[in-house]
């Protein structure tokens, strides 16, 4: 902790356009959903979520960049989820059922803060200290 680092992490212009798409796709998502606009909030479901994933995919190599955007992913499918059941009153019924995706993107963050990016820092400062 106190310890700032000096990595730059360098996004592309055509990637962050896509990211920034993707953000587009998830407000007509959520909008849809307060309009009650059922068709074009189920279809704006699968760009956004497709997006989502391809960003996660893209970013794999970067373990921080994976896990919140799996996280994001996750948190798509429980949001559209939700959203379908409300759309059809059933919300009741599948309301429980959102706590699976909304947990495991939780998960997917837990094991990131509190096991991934300790481990690293701990070795990061023990290689500092063997050289």
């Amino acid at each position: 902790m106190g310890e700032e680092s000096n990595d730059l992490y360098v996004i592309p212009a055509k990637f962050r356009k896509i990211e920034n798409l993707h953000i587009l796709f998830w407000l007509v998502k959520d909008l849809c959903w307060c309009l009650i606009l059922r068709p074009l909030g189920i279809i704006m479901i699968f760009p956004t979520l497709i997006v989502a994933i391809w960003i996660a995919w893209r970013n794999r190599h970067i373990v921080a960049e994976l896990t919140h955007n799996v996280a994001i992913a996750l948190w798509i499918v429980a949001n559209s989820m939700w959203m379908i059941a409300e759309f059809y009153n059933i919300d009741e019924k599948v309301r429980p059922y959102c706590i699976i995706p909304f947990s495991l993107g939780i998960l997917t963050l837990f094991y990131y803060y509190l096991y991934y990016s300790p481990l690293q820092r701990k070795k990061a400062k023990a290689k500092v200290k063997a050289s």
